[in-house]
């Protein structure tokens, strides 16, 4: 007697299958990256133009000529990115910079949004 084989869309009654025989997949999951935000600054006539050099050095990590581009385009256009960050990030760069601002009596203002 020659056994025939089994497919998947055969009933089930198969020689030695059940029927809760069938195909197991295996589902991949992917993570996905976490939103990106933006910081900005925003122009003001009273902060100096040297702190907010100094603020873009010291709290973005940029170097002179880098901090004097951007607060040139902060002066001229009245708000410039100055770094994309996770959410968590944005949220403390924004603080430290208001925070160091305000103890130094500038009304410099820093702002984040979703990218």
């Amino acid at each position: 007697m020659a056994l025939e084989p089994y497919t998947l869309s055969d009933n089930g009654n198969g020689p030695g299958r059940g029927p809760e025989t069938g195909l197991m997949t295996r589902t991949k999951t992917r993570t996905q990256r976490p939103p990106l935000f933006k910081v900005m600054l925003l122009n003001d006539d009273y902060t100096p133009m040297e702190f907010v050099v100094h603020v873009l050095e010291r709290f973005f990590g940029l170097n002179h000529a880098q901090a004097f581009e951007i607060m040139l385009t902060v002066h001229k256009k009245g708000l410039a990115v100055v770094g994309v960050f996770s959410y968590e990030i944005a949220e403390t760069k924004v603080a430290q910079v208001m925070d160091f601002a305000r103890r130094h009596q500038h009304p410099l203002q820093c702002t984040m949004e979703k990218e």
